[in-house]
């Protein structure tokens, strides 16, 4: 599960020659211009937005659109000034961090707001406001491996002090500040057993899941021994996860790939202070492969194409090869 990420580099170029700089920029980086909340939204952590802004504009205030580059700052200024574009000056963001918090996202910003002598605002006024020496948390519920825009940043901290400070101090405290949002965590056991024993592709369809969704911390994993009748001893991989999930929610999403179809590719138990969380728990639903399908139908809103892709492949040769 990842809490905290950073967010795009944010760099103004100064010119008097607008429209010139951005014709270049978009043959050089093969890129159109977009609205800025589009460029922020779609960007990801280290890719650059670029605006092109009158030398005599404020600092940093962000224009009605600008230029998303699918690489990091030093890179994209490399370029720009290799370019010899008429820029005159440029200006740089303040460093925008993200957090991920579960719930009390306004107990949250008062939290980093005290911890780190920050002042609490919305992003927006915060991008405003902050200059380049400045760092900018900005607090969402949404999972970070997702895309994030303003509208998905419920509060910010303008912190005025440099980054890598706040940076290191910040990944030091986070599991204490997690702990007091939310003091509750749940630890939760998952047992994958497979009766053809191809446990590779389906720890690997777990591990994208739960990693892709940001399910939980995985705090302990390895090989167990189950025994679903007596004297029959079956082998079993097992991890822990530590989440701040609904366990019953975590059971329902896993349900979603024990199944192809009608066709059974491994079975994938969930316990919860050692009771097996049974599927007949999970809602009305006449059979396992209904709630499979609901499940399935579930997964595939929340994950992102590239896992839905890889898990189409490995459930394709699952499938071929299955012996039931």
């Amino acid at each position: 599960m990842r809490v905290l990420r950073f967010g795009p580099s944010i760099v103004f170029l100064r010119t008097a020659h607008a429209e010139v700089v951005k014709g270049a920029l978009k043959n050089v980086f093969g890129v159109d211009e977009v609205a800025t909340e589009t460029a922020i939204r779609n960007s990801s952590e280290f890719e650059t937005v670029l605006f092109v802004t009158d030398k005599w504009q404020k600092e940093t205030l962000p224009p009605e659109t600008g230029f998303l580059i699918k690489s990091h700052a030093p890179l994209v200024l490399s370029q720009v000034i290799n370019s010899n574009l008429p820029v005159e000056k440029v200006h740089v963001e303040s460093t925008l961090i993200f957090l991920r918090v579960p719930q009390k996202v306004d107990e949250a910003l008062k939290l980093i707001a005290e911890k780190y002598s920050g002042e609490v605002m919305d992003v927006r006024a915060a991008l405003d406001e902050g200059e380049a020496g400045d760092t900018i948390i900005g607090i969402t519920r949404q999972r970070l491996s997702s895309p994030i825009g303003p509208d998905e940043i419920e509060g910010a901290v303008l912190i005025r002090r440099n980054f890598l400070q706040v940076y290191r101090e910040l990944s030091l405290d986070i599991p204490i500040l997690l702990l007091k949002l939310m003091p509750e965590w749940k630890e939760i056991t998952i047992k994958i057993y497979d009766t053809d024993k191809r446990y590779e592709e389906n720890i690997e369809r777990l591990m994208m899941v739960i990693e892709d969704l940001d399910l939980g911390f995985i705090v302990g994993e390895g090989w167990d021994w189950d025994y679903p009748r007596p004297f029959m001893r079956v082998p079993v991989y097992k991890l822990k996860l530590l989440t701040w999930e609904d366990p019953v929610r975590v059971k329902f999403l896993l349900k979603g790939i024990e199944y192809v179809g009608y066709k059974r590719l491994c079975d994938i138990d969930v316990f919860l202070e050692g009771k097996k969380i049974h599927w007949t728990s999970l809602g009305k639903y006449d059979s396992k492969f209904e709630l499979a399908r609901a499940a399935r139908e579930e997964l595939e809103k929340h994950l992102s194409e590239d896992v839905l892709r890889r898990l189409s492949e490995l459930e394709e040769r699952l499938a071929a090869e299955s012996k039931a």
